[in-house]
């Protein structure tokens, strides 16, 4: 069973970082990923917790948005700021969370996180496409509690 030091490489890391810088060259919207053993708290639940406690609410449009995967529990979750999620359908993120399963259902972990965060930031930028004066509000590095 992976564990969070093993689930994805110290490369693999890096790609989906650089994954993240890439994605938002084309939108205001901030994306972090969040890797966890996973929890007793039900999914979504915990992906908004953990939001909160990586402050992502605190963005000036309110459009960060969170990729959490608990590794043990083998799912992960989608969760987007207010900003988003009031301009969207509620399928909005389906197209983004069927190419990361279609990817983990192959054990292709860092190739479905890195599809996942560029199909994001393509969604992202029709509402909230990249403006001269952005600047990043939230770092790109994994976060790992």
């Amino acid at each position: 069973m992976a564990t969070q030091q093993s689930f994805l490489t110290a490369e693999e890391e890096k790609e989906v970082i650089d994954a993240i810088k890439e994605a938002e060259l084309n939108t205001s919207g901030e994306i972090r990923v969040h890797i966890e053993k996973g929890t007793d708290t039900p999914l979504e639940e915990r992906a908004k917790e953990v939001f909160e406690l990586l402050e992502m609410h605190k963005t000036q449009l309110k459009n960060g948005v969170l990729v959490y995967i608990a590794i043990e529990k083998h799912s992960f979750y989608i969760c987007g700021d207010e900003g988003i999620n009031t301009l969207v359908a509620d399928n909005f993120w389906d197209s983004t969370k069927e190419i990361m399963l279609q990817n983990f259902k192959q054990g292709l972990f860092k190739e479905g996180i890195v599809a996942g965060i560029l199909k994001a930031g393509e969604q992202l930028k029709v509402h909230f496409p990249y403006q001269d004066d952005d600047i990043n509000e939230l770092p790109d590095e994994i976060s790992k509690l």
